[in-house]
């Protein structure tokens, strides 16, 4: 993600690769490697030069937030669609967790029954 992040402010402020690892005073294939997120741990040291050329703070860098987070995984919108069509309102959500719960005991039981008969 900093690497991704690195990339789209690097390319909003016009910079290129070289230039910026020029004016950061790093290697090009270094700061390639952390674009790429080949190198995806960076020492804060090298961080807080390529912050000072980009012009931004170091947490917009180190931001790893999703892109979007309004977006979720169908399988959850797809539960959702499910809930609402059974009547169940999201304020009355927290009255389904002790089910939810016990579904959670029983799966991880046959699991675990399961596993003890492929091991005998």
């Amino acid at each position: 993600m900093i690497g991704k992040n690195i990339l789209k402010i690097r390319k909003k402020k016009g910079l290129t690769l070289t230039q910026l690892a020029e004016q950061a005073n790093i290697s090009k294939s270094y700061l390639s490697n952390i674009e790429r997120e080949i190198n995806d741990n960076p020492s804060i040291h090298v961080m807080e030069k390529i912050s000072t050329v980009l012009g931004v703070d170091l947490k917009n860098l180190l931001a790893t937030k999703p892109e979007n987070p309004m977006l979720l995984e169908s399988e959850w919108v797809e539960l959702v669609k499910v809930l609402k069509e059974s009547g169940i309102k999201i304020e009355k959500l927290h009255e389904y967790r002790s089910v939810f719960e016990f579904v959670k005991w029983q799966n991880n039981l046959v699991s675990s029954d399961m596993k003890k008969e492929a091991d005998n």
